[in-house]
């Protein structure tokens, strides 16, 4: 995958203005369109899982919907994190953008009308920084502060990163809305497929989280 440097949204022509939540960080052209591009045909070649309404891929460590956490069933099959995704992980490590090399990989899949709900990535399994790209189609991602419901939405274009640290990380909820389209300055953009992939470190690597 050919190295890029990373710039913020704010020294992008045309960037959209970034939501001033507190430890969120976001850089929106962080893949070039070509590796982009690449690491998509990387997770495209791997298995999938429907195990949810959307297709997700889990790497290093599974995480249980049900209980809300790293699974501490040891003969669970998941497979180590593979080398494209090593990769990646080593990269965020080596720009500073992670404290450690993540151990945790989940990938999913986002169709048109599919989202997310509202929520923190599991406080007692993960660490302090959460880092994800983007790939396919643009979205738009809402962040909620949990003090005062104030929304601020993000649009999330493909090849970009977002980091979430601090207050972004460990208390303001971040969402996909579940339809087909987004809101856009000339008017609705529609979405086509997106892909996401997320980098996580565990708190607990050496055994089940309490």
């Amino acid at each position: 995958m050919p190295e890029t440097h990373p710039r913020s949204a704010a020294d992008v022509p045309g960037a959209p203005d970034v939501p001033e939540v507190p430890g969120l960080h976001y850089l929106a052209d962080w893949l070039t369109p070509e590796s982009a591009r690449a690491l998509l045909a990387e997770v495209d070649a791997e298995a999938w899982s429907t195990q949810l309404r959307r297709r997700v891929q889990h790497y290093g460590h599974r995480y249980d919907y049900g209980r809300r956490s790293v699974s501490a069933d040891r003969t669970a099959e998941v497979p180590p994190v593979p080398g494209w995704a090593r990769e990646v992980a080593g990269r965020l490590l080596g720009e500073g953008l992670m404290d450690r090399e993540a151990e945790q990989v989940i990938v999913n899949e986002y169709l048109p009308g599919q989202g997310i709900s509202a929520h923190v990535d599991c406080l007692p399994c993960f660490g302090p920084v959460i880092a994800a790209v983007s790939l396919g189609s643009a979205c738009s991602m809402d962040f909620t502060d949990p003090q005062d419901g104030t929304r601020l939405a993000l649009p999330i274009a493909a090849g970009s990163l977002l980091v979430m640290t601090g207050p972004a990380r460990f208390s303001w909820r971040h969402a996909i809305a579940a339809r087909r389209s987004d809101p856009g300055p000339a008017g609705r953009v529609p979405r086509g497929r997106r892909v996401s992939v997320t980098f996580r470190t565990l708190l607990h690597p050496d055994g089940p989280t309490p």
